[in-house]
């Protein structure tokens, strides 16, 4: 058996080999074109662990026959990302093609490593490709963002879960040797979490028991096999996306005893304090919103306080507040008045702006009467005076719809007295 691991062995050669991400990689697909017109942007490539984003990484490069540098962000420093830039002037200055370099879990990088990829990054000296399981916009500063393209990888589904074991029997040599058959996929495909390296791990690991036994797979010999080896293809225990999707739904569903246990879980599977405090910052808008203001603030100060005290004493801050959030009125009203906005924008494009709602700094715009006509609300009784501030052709168009609780009640009250039957209120 080869010392190399199963996960690597399989890892796809060419980009004709790559299973998955359709949507970015289909033909057609915006990376797919921009691959094939030898043109890339620098990017960053954001999904879940195992959906390959370090082996799409690897293909680019391949297919675009460019230099290729890999950094690890939890190994590397400012020195070595200068050292790499510097080769890469040096190769420029041969005329040499443009290298890629690759930064996996690039969100781990400090400020100040990030900001030594600036300049490369936007003279072109570098095409950057980092690669990250967490939100780009709160782990990457954002000059660097907006000199990237962001795509984003999605959890692999069961037809290319299916695809991957299959080309593994077929193809791996040490698997040929087994003779492996398999009778059912169901506990490869919820074991490996849309993971397809921890698939091909299980894979391994259970191909060399059936093997010996000369059993095929089942659902039961895997789940079995697997149990008795579990630390050995999956270090953290529990599925990351499992355990953070039950406990945003028990939030959600006002309950803070599932919801205190599932924080449990994912404290003792080590996950970043810092991940769970923003799922709790988007859950005080998304879930809360207006029903009850007071969330957020109390989110936004438990990310703050859990980036200043550290581990463990954060933990304390993290039950309170999500014991707070899941206890809370609930309310998605402001989530959906988002939702149907840019929904309506997508509809209905630019609208013009009234010539009232212009601002008007210079004096041809004064001219073309910016600004005219608009009444100053803190000028009339109560601060409102009726006025249109929609496109003419949205008038009355309403977006917002205050939830049902005592918080929106009062709001959908204030709103109604104010416009008096115009947003339907």
């Amino acid at each position: 058996m080869s010392k190399i691991p199963l996960a690597e062995r399989m890892r796809p050669k060419e980009l004709s080999d790559y299973i998955g991400q359709e949507h970015i990689m289909g033909k057609g697909a915006v990376l797919h074109d921009a691959i094939s017109s030898q043109n890339i942007p620098s990017m960053i490539l954001w999904g879940p662990p195992g959906v390959g984003k370090t082996t799409l990484a690897l293909l680019i490069a391949h297919s675009l026959d460019r230099p290729f540098y890999s950094l690890s962000a939890v190994q590397s420093g400012v020195k070595d990302v200068r050292e790499v830039i510097l080769k890469a002037e040096q190769m420029s200055a041969f005329n040499q093609e443009r290298p890629i370099l690759f930064i996996d879990e690039i969100h781990r990088f400090s400020k100040s490593q990030q900001d030594s990829l600036l300049g490369a990054v936007e003279r072109g000296t570098v095409t950057l490709i980092g690669a990250t399981t967490e939100n780009p916009s709160f782990e990457v500063i954002s000059a660097l963002l907006s000199r990237c393209q962001v795509y984003v990888l999605r959890e692999l589904g069961k037809k290319d879960l299916v695809r991957i074991v299959d080309r593994a029997i077929q193809d791996d040599e040490f698997l040929k040797q087994e003779n492996l058959k398999i009778e059912e996929y169901e506990a490869l495909l919820q074991l490996s979490g849309g993971d397809a390296r921890k698939l091909l791990n299980i894979l391994e690991l259970v191909s060399k028991a059936a093997g010996h036994l000369g059993q095929p797979l089942t659902n039961e010999f895997v789940a079995k096999h697997v149990q008795q080896n579990r630390l050995r293809y999956d270090k953290d225990g529990d599925q990351h996306y499992d355990i953070i999707s039950a406990f945003i739904k028990s939030v959600r569903g006002s309950d803070p005893n599932a919801a205190v246990y599932w924080l449990a879980r994912m404290i003792e599977g080590g996950e970043d304090p810092k991940f769970i405090a923003r799922r709790l910052l988007i859950l005080a808008s998304e879930d809360i919103g207006n029903a009850n203001p007071n969330a957020l603030l109390l989110a936004n100060n438990c990310f703050q306080a859990v980036n200043v005290i550290g581990w463990p004493e954060s933990r304390i801050i993290l039950s309170q507040t999500v014991t707070y959030l899941a206890s809370s009125a609930k309310s998605n009203a402001a989530y959906e008045a988002i939702n149907k906005a840019q929904a309506l924008l997508k509809k209905t494009g630019n609208l013009t702006i009234p010539i009232h709602l212009r601002n008007a700094p210079t004096k041809l715009m004064k001219e073309l009467d910016y600004g005219t006509d608009y009444l100053y609300p803190h000028a009339y009784a109560g601060n409102f005076v009726e006025q249109e501030f929609m496109p003419d052709e949205l008038s009355g168009h309403k977006l917002y719809d205050p939830g049902k609780n005592p918080a929106e009640d009062k709001l959908r009250q204030t709103l109604k007295e104010k416009w008096k039957g115009k947003y339907g209120y």
